[in-house]
């Protein structure tokens, strides 16, 4: 939706895409990095933690070039939260427990975009004249539009069972021994498919 309309908007619109779009790509790189931390600090992993990784601060959580790129092509990423599965619980097993934590990062992002999703509804419903007529309204809207979609598009690209992304633990969880055996060992030939795609 971003890189869309900068591409086709003229230059004041380019500014005023990049600058609303910016609180959406900080919200949604903050809190799926944090639900990522979260979950694994929950699992018994305490060494987000220690990382200062269990923190709603983006500066915590925001890789430059992953933000550029979400920014200017629509997707990116953040500083990957680092965990260490042999902390988890003896209740969890090492595959789900990868597979939990893998997997609250998207589900925080789609929670988001439902939460907004409502916001946006309530706000166009009952204060309609002033999110249209009000150039800060319009703004304001604009604002919210692109968290919504900035969020589904984070968890959708992230859910894509190619390393390095989320959706690669996740399906390495689900998969029958020898295909989890075969998808690890081939893990570097894929993510060099993921770089292509």
């Amino acid at each position: 939706m971003i890189s869309n309309f900068i591409q086709y908007a003229n230059t004041p619109g380019k500014i005023i895409a990049l600058i609303t779009a910016i609180p959406g790509i900080l919200i949604a790189i903050t809190f799926h990095e944090y639900a990522h931390a979260f979950v694994a600090d929950k699992l018994g992993d305490d060494t987000p933690r220690r990382q200062g990784r269990l923190t709603l601060n983006p500066l915590k959580h925001i890789d430059i070039y992953g933000m550029i790129l979400l920014l200017f092509v629509g997707f990116g990423w953040g500083k990957p939260v680092e965990i260490n599965p042999n902390n988890f619980k003896r209740t969890i097993s090492i595959k789900k427990g990868n597979a939990l934590v893998s997997l609250a990062g998207p589900i925080m992002n789609f929670i988001l975009a439902i939460i907004f999703s409502i916001i946006l509804a309530l706000y166009l419903r009952f204060g309609f004249i002033f999110a249209v007529t009000n150039p800060v309204g319009n703004t304001l809207a604009l604002i919210i539009r692109y968290i919504i979609s900035i969020n589904i598009g984070l968890g959708v690209f992230n859910l894509i069972p190619l390393p390095p992304l989320d959706g690669s633990k996740i399906l390495v969880a689900l998969l029958p021994e020898k295909a989890r055996a075969w998808y690890t060992n081939n893990e570097r030939l894929l993510y060099i498919v993921f770089i292509i795609i």
